[in-house]
């Protein structure tokens, strides 16, 4: 349950804050709405009460999940299935939509290296965008610190991976 004021994560459009929460009638029944306001784009949703564990709203990361997130991100040896690229978009943005912030690191990381090694199709190029930015806002949020360093921790990470 979150209140006026939380922050929370909506998978892949990322963090954002309650600004409300309201009652709605839709189609003549009375729901309970979280009035989400995303940080990044300003877009607003609105998510039913109820539904909101089943969509994938859930709480910024704590700290022992930060320290996991680095370790994937700097995992050194990972086996990248070579396959089409729409299916590879297909499957990184399933795990993207998850909401769950390790799979948003195993995108970021598996692109990466697969940059590393070609070309990336147009699509792969934005997931690869999108996943570093959801990566760098909520872990900025997490350990409270300046989007700028996170960003610079995370090209680290990816720039020492032996590929």
């Amino acid at each position: 349950m979150f209140r006026l004021g939380d922050l929370a994560v909506y998978p892949a459009h990322g963090v954002g804050v309650i600004e409300s929460i309201e009652d709605k009638e839709i189609s003549g029944n009375s729901q309970k709405f979280y009035i989400m306001r995303i940080l990044d784009n300003d877009m607003i949703i609105m998510i039913p009460t109820q539904n909101a564990r089943n969509v994938g709203l859930r709480g910024i990361i704590d700290g022992h999940a930060v320290h996991q997130i680095y370790e994937i991100l700097g995992a050194k040896q990972h086996h990248i299935e070579h396959q089409t690229w729409n299916r590879r978009y297909r499957d990184y943005m399933d795990k993207i939509k998850t909401g769950s912030l390790f799979q948003v690191a195993e995108v970021l990381r598996d692109l990466t290296i697969l940059k590393n090694d070609k070309d990336l199709s147009f699509g792969e190029r934005k997931l690869l965008d999108t996943a570093k930015n959801l990566l760098v806002k909520e872990l900025s949020i997490a350990r409270n610190r300046d989007e700028g360093e996170i960003e610079a921790d995370i090209n680290q990470l990816l720039t020492t991976m032996e590929v």
